[in-house]
């Protein structure tokens, strides 16, 4: 009994910090409705923005691309724990990047969107 006390309390713990799992296709959904206007999730389709497949695991700056000289050579590799940071306030993480988005603010949804950039491979 007590194991099932203790493991329903980490559950609930869990569950009430936001430490589940993110939801990739919740994430396709906030990439269409926040990013599709600039970037493409296809490899290689550039649009306004560099195409977001393959982001994770990819230097900054280093895809066929005109970024900004801050975005080249800010020497971050594109990982769920970047992404978090830039994508609350890309101004702000990059100073002098082209990157015009004020940033996605929900919790939730960040987490969503780096899960669905993760499966771009």
């Amino acid at each position: 009994m007590k194991t099932f006390v203790a493991l329903t309390a980490a559950v609930l713990a869990l569950s009430t910090t936001g430490v589940l799992a993110a939801d990739p296709d919740a994430g396709a959904k906030v990439f269409k409705n926040q990013c599709t206007a600039c970037h493409s999730n296809v490899a290689g389709k550039k649009l306004v923005g560099p195409s977001l497949f393959g982001i994770v695991g990819r230097k900054a700056g280093t895809q066929d691309f005109a970024y900004s000289d801050a975005n080249k050579n800010s020497g971050i590799t594109w990982d769920e724990a970047t992404l978090e940071q830039y994508l609350v306030a890309p101004g702000k993480m990059v100073v002098g990047t082209k990157m015009t988005y004020a940033g996605l603010k929900n919790d939730t949804q960040r987490a969503d969107l780096i899960a669905y950039l993760a499966t771009l491979k």
